[in-house]
């Protein structure tokens, strides 16, 4: 299993941590059952602690037409909606919320250029609330593609998320697949794509990052 490189810190610090508290712990209780009862409950944190940071080798589904997924969960989101800080045109926005079982990397929906990325403090509302699109801390990135289409994409915090990473940078190329951030512990991706494309998913359904074909664009 591959880790996240966002996560290696924190699973080091972890395991440190974890190490230091079961020391005291058997110091202080001669490994008895409340050192067992502890060393059992450490080590699952400690492999749900990696687990979060997993990152799966895929080979990413890849078209000039297609929208692929830029993260694994759940479609909370479906709906025509105008999108006013950047596109300023009515779109059909698709949404996609990542609970903490989830794989927390995200990705390039879409090849072309990076036209505009901009980082957004906010607060942390729980991430399916329809206002955390607009007052959770957020990044927006908009990706032009070859053929002057312009999709946009947010990375959203949850509730429990309070660090957002994006590595998207205006006027980098944007390959479809590729990774463009990390969201840690729990939050949302919404999508903002032209009215006029066919749309593959509805909510409800599960969706992976570079797997699922969101859309197709015409």
């Amino acid at each position: 299993m591959k880790i996240h490189k966002e996560g290696r810190i924190i699973i080091l610090v972890t395991a440190l941590i974890i190490l230091i508290i079961n020391a005291v712990i058997a110091w202080r209780c001669d490994f008895g059952i409340v050192f067992s009862i502890i060393a059992a409950l450490s080590l699952i944190y400690f492999f749900f602690t990696c687990r979060f940071f997993r990152v799966p080798a895929l080979v990413p589904v890849t078209g000039n037409d297609l929208i692929v997924s830029a993260a694994d969960g759940k479609v909370v989101i479906v709906e025509e909606t105008f999108e006013a800080e950047y596109l300023k045109t009515r779109c059909i926005q698709v949404s996609v919320f990542m609970s903490v079982f989830n794989v927390h990397a995200n990705y390039f929906p879409m090849s072309g250029v990076v036209e505009y990325y901009k980082y957004h403090p906010g607060k942390y509302m729980v991430a399916w609330h329809p206002k955390s699109s607009e007052k959770n801390e957020r990044t927006t990135v908009v990706v032009n593609n070859n053929n002057g289409t312009k999709i946009l994409f947010r990375q959203i915090a949850g509730l429990l998320a309070r660090r957002i990473v994006c590595y998207a940078k205006e006027g980098a190329s944007a390959t479809q697949g590729t990774e463009t951030g990390f969201i840690k512990f729990g939050s949302r991706v919404d999508l903002f794509l032209p009215l006029d494309a066919e749309i593959n998913v509805k909510v409800g359904d599960k969706v992976q990052a570079t797997q699922t074909i969101i859309a197709h664009l015409k």
